[in-house]
């Protein structure tokens, strides 16, 4: 039985920082690349972040490229967001999701978790 959960999301003003974390269970989970993505109201789900299984290599969507940053730490079985300089259309539910082995920048993930909230106003 697979779980990923999200947590750290909130209400920040514009230009805010906010970091928010999922932890996974049922998994073994250094062999799955991680992935952070979000939806707002009225919109698709869009890619956010991914990191690889051993966090070599990271990536970004042009949108959040300088202000978030995806990390992850196998031993404790959690992948992380920090998101800086927060602005309105950065609001969401954020959702972590796991892939077997390889990372992508689009939605083929495995599992998903249930998303946070993160809403960016003033």
């Amino acid at each position: 039985q697979v779980q990923l959960v999200e947590s750290g999301g909130g209400l920040v003003q514009p230009g805010g920082s906010l970091r928010v974390s999922c932890g996974a269970s049922g998994v073994t989970f250094s062999n799955y690349a991680m992935g952070w993505f979000r939806q707002a109201p009225g919109k698709d789900r869009e890619f956010v972040a991914a990191i690889s299984r051993k966090g070599g290599g990271t990536y970004y969507a042009d949108s959040v490229k300088g202000r978030f940053t995806i990390s992850r730490d196998n031993a404790k079985n959690m992948v992380d967001l920090q998101l800086n300089s927060l602005k309105p259309e950065d609001t969401g539910v954020y959702y972590c999701a796991a892939r077997f082995l390889t990372v992508v920048t689009a939605t083929q993930y495995d599992y998903w978790g249930q998303g946070t909230q993160v809403t960016v106003s003033s």
